[in-house]
C-alpha cells in the first residue's frame, strides 16, 4: 500500500482533494483496473485515504493517518542515507511536582545518564506542555528505539526502564526522558540537563520552548 500512497501524495493528495479515476490510477501504479481498483479500496478501508465517489468521478485526499504512514517512511530513508535525524517540539514550559527531581537524583539512573548520556544531570525536570498541534511529533519519540536506561531494583521497590533521547534547549545540551511509568501524561515532555535550564535560560510557566531531539 505505500507505493500507492506515494504515488497519490505526488499527486499533491497530501494538500488537496484529487480528482482521479481508476484507470489513471492504474496507469500510474502500472496495474490493471481491477487492481487499482482494489488498491484504492484497501487505501481507503485502512484510513490511509477518504474518498467521495460522484457520477463524474472519485475524489480522493490522504488522510492524517496516511500521512504519518509517509512520514515514517520519509524518516527511516532519511537515516540511511543521511544519518540521525532531528526533529523540533515546542511546549510551555508548566511547574511539575517534584517527581523528576525525586528519580534523577537516585544513583541507579544517575549512573547510567552519566555513561550513556555523557552528563550528570541537574536534579531536577523541565516540564513543557505540548499542544495538540504539535503532539504528532510527540508521538515519534514512542516509535523510535532511543536510548534505554535499564531499571533497577533496591531494597524497598523496582525502578521501571527510562527511555532517552539527546536533544539541545537553545544549544544547551540534555535529553529528553519517557519513564514507562510517570505521573504525566504524554502530552508532558519531561527534560534533563546539567544545568537547571529554568535558571540558565530565565524561564517562567508558560513561557514556549522548543526542543530539538535527535532520534
Amino acid at each position: 500500500m505505500l507505493t500507492e500512497l506515494k504515488k497519490l501524495a505526488k499527486m499533491n493528495a497530501t494538500r488537496k482533494v484529487v480528482k482521479i479515476s481508476s484507470k489513471e490510477f492504474a496507469d500510474k501504479i502500472d496495474q490493471s483496473l481491477q487492481t487499482a481498483a482494489r488498491k484504492l479500496k484497501e487505501l481507503e478501508e485502512n484510513g490511509l485515504i477518504e474518498r467521495i465517489i460522484e457520477s463524474d468521478g472519485q475524489y480522493v485526499v490522504i488522510t492524517e493517518k496516511g500521512k504519518e504512514v509517509l512520514y515514517r517512511e520519509y524518516l527511516e530513508l532519511k537515516k540511511i542515507f543521511e544519518g540521525e535525524e532531528r526533529v523540533c517540539i515546542s511546549g510551555r514550559v508548566m511547574s511539575g511536582v517534584g517527581e523528576g527531581k525525586y528519580y534523577v537524583s537516585l544513583n541507579g539512573y544517575r549512573k547510567q545518564f552519566e555513561e550513556k548520556l555523557g552528563f550528570s544531570p541537574y536534579p531536577g525536570t523541565l516540564n513543557l506542555k505540548i499542544s495538540k498541534e504539535q503532539m504528532y511529533f510527540r508521538r515519534l519519540l514512542d516509535e523510535e528505539e532511543g536510548i534505554i536506561i535499564n531499571g533497577f531494583k533496591t531494597e524497598d521497590r523496582t525502578f521501571g526502564e527510562v527511555k532517552t533521547f539527546r536533544c539541545k534547549v537553545k544549544e544547551i545540551e540534555g535529553a529528553v526522558i519517557l519513564p514507562k511509568r510517570t505521573h504525566y501524561g504524554k502530552d508532558v515532555l519531561e527534560i534533563i540537563s546539567p544545568v537547571r535550564l529554568r535558571d540558565r535560560l530565565m524561564l517562567r510557566d508558560g513561557d514556549e520552548v522548543e526542543v530539538e531531539v535527535v532520534l
